[in-house]
């Protein structure tokens, strides 16, 4: 058995072919996608990188595995205390530590993810590890050089698992510039309008936002020219719209290139491959532009494909289903046990059958820029807020994804009794993890954020931001952040 697994950093899935994309950005994924299965309602637990990629590899939410921040107590995973064995789960409970064990797979990681963050229990399980060294910043060219070296000395090799992490959708949007652009005469997405942005300008605050792209500024990186520190008309929207679609179009190229390195070995044919990301990427939901900083359905929603050999070919999974779905669907489809430890639950029967699997509502959290819990079913995502980033978003948020889903009308005033379909599904899972928390802890790690001080992307920064307000002829926006955070004034 030979898998590889592409993490594909910030692909929000609606800018792919095979999810529908009218842009040609992704041959090379929608060639894998037609051979195998795509999940089209398939979310991060928890966003954005390090809680998903946490969430992923342990099979465990947040809430459990305690790695839900950027910095702070909760950027890290909880101890296992006195129950801890010889080695610890990290070793023996995450995908490729499970592969290792239990299919005898030689695990290799190829990437920047582990030092990005000192996240290094991401590498826990790998039996091989190669650091591309620039801790996230890197482009495709830094990993594939990698990659390909691996594929020439190991490929033809029997049973290994080989995960490649490609980071080009990332911001700041990275493709060289002699790549050009190939998207130059293609249309914008149809709901980014000069009336939007007209309104965003007007009546939207917050890091990442409409006016500070840059997080809290407007700042722009010469080495980075296709992304803009502000969008201020059509032609700025374009700028960001194009750098991010270039990156996974240069991303994509590489990936091809990948594929065909596999198939002059004689073992692309036979081969187990996995597409998804860690979160997707706000351009104007929500008010956030190039940034993963919400609960929503546009950053915790990820591209999942896998095309598995003599399983289901060109299936779409319209279920719902967790990224920490993926590793007790590993140990149903190599018939073996699952962790005790893992949260997730297998979907195995849709890459076999093309069974139906799905989960009846998922819930989705957010604790590093602000925090956030949102629940998803049928149609709709509800979206309560407990630190606003600063954006001044309401406790409550209501969308229909069928009728809007780029997320511009909030019903939740017009729809109470929905929310509170939603608020109790929420208290329900809530309960539900409280009464399965590890041994040892009794409290919800999203108090302990606030707590702290706030997400790490938040702490500290209100007073100056405020200024730059004050600066930038949005002073009508700064009583209300000062009402909202008075702690932050406090210092």
């Amino acid at each position: 058995m030979r898998i590889l697994y592409l993490d594909l950093d910030t692909l929000r899935p609606d800018h792919l072919g095979c999810y529908g994309y009218h842009r040609n950005t992704s041959p090379n994924i929608d060639k894998i996608a037609s051979e195998g299965v795509t999940y089209s309602n398939y979310y991060t637990s928890d966003a954005p990188c390090l809680p998903s990629r946490s969430a992923l590899m342990t099979g465990t939410f947040g809430i459990h595995n305690g790695a839900i921040n950027h910095g702070g107590t909760n950027a890290d995973f909880r101890s296992e205390g006195a129950n801890r064995n010889f080695v610890n789960r990290l070793s023996t409970d995450t995908i490729p530590g499970y592969l290792n064990i239990e299919a005898n797979l030689h695990s290799v990681y190829i990437g920047g993810f582990g030092d990005r963050h000192s996240s290094f229990g991401f590498y826990g399980g790998f039996r091989e590890i190669h650091d591309t060294g620039k801790r996230g910043g890197e482009s495709a060219e830094d990993v594939t050089p990698t990659a390909l070296d691996w594929i020439d000395r190991n490929a033809d090799k029997d049973d290994w698992y080989l995960h490649v992490n490609y980071w080009d959708p990332h911001t700041p949007y990275r493709a060289p510039e002699e790549f050009g652009n190939p998207f130059k005469d293609d249309p914008l997405p149809e709901w980014i309008t000069e009336e939007l942005i007209e309104d965003q300008l007007a009546n939207t605050v917050g890091p990442h936002g409409i006016m500070e792209i840059g997080m809290y500024n407007d700042k722009e990186n010469e080495k980075f020219p296709r992304q803009p520190g502000k969008v201020t008309d059509m032609k700025s929207a374009r700028r960001h719209i194009d750098g991010y679609d270039c990156g996974i179009k240069y991303m994509d190229d590489h990936i091809g290139t990948l594929l065909a390195a596999l198939k002059a070995k004689g073992i692309l044919d036979d081969l187990i491959i996995i597409v998804s990301s860690d979160h997707g990427e706000n351009h104007g939901e929500l008010g956030m532009w190039a940034e993963h900083g919400t609960a929503d359905n546009i950053t915790c929603r990820i591209p999942m494909i896998i095309r598995w050999p003599e399983m289901k070919k060109g299936h779409v999974d319209e279920g719902l289903h967790y990224n920490i779905d993926l590793a007790p669907t590993f140990a149903d489809m190599i018939g073996k046990d699952a962790r005790e430890s893992w949260d997730g639950q297998s979907y195995a029967s849709t890459l076999k059958s093309g069974g139906d699997a799905r989960r009846d509502e998922l819930i989705l959290s957010q604790c590093c820029h602000g925090c956030q819990r949102s629940v998803r079913w049928d149609d709709w995502i509800y979206i309560r807020t407990y630190h606003d980033f600063f954006h001044l978003f309401p406790k409550e948020m209501l969308f229909n994804l069928n009728d809007d889903p780029h997320e511009q009308n909030n019903l939740a005033a017009t729809h109470p009794e929905i929310c509170q379909q939603a608020v109790s599904k929420y208290l329900n899972w809530h309960d539900g993890m409280m009464m399965t928390m590890p041994e040892g802890y009794f409290h919800d790690p999203m108090w302990e954020i606030i707590h702290e001080g706030g997400p790490f992307h938040a702490r500290g920064r209100l007073k100056k931001y405020c200024e730059r307000l004050e600066q930038t002829g949005r002073s009508w926006a700064v009583p209300e952040l000062k009402k909202r955070h008075p702690e932050e004034f406090a210092k």
